[in-house]
């Protein structure tokens, strides 16, 4: 290890972070307004909806990224107009570009829990709601919603853990620029490139350390769920 090197990328991690937070606080409405129909919908095409939506969960990291990167491309429709409302910014290898990439990633991770606890709420509750003459937003702002709040806090707190140790999308996406793309998991690749094992192993404890504190923590959640 180089003794003038730092045991840990700070700038690394204070990116990871702010990465993790604004992809959470973007994640919390939208994941909110997609609960809803998931939980309690009947429509046509609410499988296909949901199929869409959980792709994350199960497809290698490194084909969504390839398709991440395609779509946000400067040629391609979206990437230009991107380009067009910034004045000529673009979204790949960015922290615009790389917080919308992990918003799409961590969506199923958000949505699983909340749904999961939406739809153990006593449906009495809600129909009680629908006599007293709220409609259905109302119902689910005012009686689901508070009563799913492990749900909904269990979400948050897996998809900025997940957000946090994203490698496959991010780099993708985002590559390897200090200050701008680069996250801790990033930094970890680059240091066992580099043979820097200690510094790796620094890095990498604080990541596994991190990751159990947040199943730890989803775990209690759970517990003190209403069956």
């Amino acid at each position: 290890m180089n003794p003038a090197a730092p045991w840990m990328d700070w700038s690394a991690a204070a990116l990871s972070v702010r990465l993790a937070l604004s992809a959470v606080a973007l994640l919390v409405p939208l994941g909110i307004a997609l609960a809803w129909p998931l939980a309690y919908g009947r429509f046509r095409g609410k499988e296909v909806l949901e199929a869409a939506l959980l792709m994350p969960l199960v497809l290698p990291p490194t084909v969504l990224g390839f398709y991440l990167l395609q779509s946000f491309g400067p040629r391609s429709p979206l990437g230009q107009a991107w380009g067009f409302v910034t004045g000529g910014g673009t979204l790949v290898f960015s922290f615009s570009g790389l917080l919308i990439a992990t918003l799409l990633i961590n969506l199923p991770f958000f949505l699983q829990p909340l749904v999961a606890s939406l739809g153990s709420v006593d449906r009495r509750l809600l129909e009680a709601s629908s006599t007293l003459g709220h409609g259905r937003i109302s119902t689910y702002l005012r009686v689901a919603l508070p009563l799913s709040w492990r749900g909904l806090l269990a979400g948050a707190i897996l998809a900025f853990a997940h957000g946090m140790g994203e490698f496959g999308v991010v780099l993708m996406v985002g590559g390897n620029l200090p200050g701008r793309t680069r996250t801790l998991s990033i930094a970890l690749f680059d240091q066992v490139q580099a043979f820097d094992m200690e510094a790796a192993h620094h890095t990498a404890f604080a990541l596994l350390s991190f990751a159990f504190l947040v199943l730890l923590s989803t775990a209690w959640l759970r517990a003190r769920e209403p069956r």
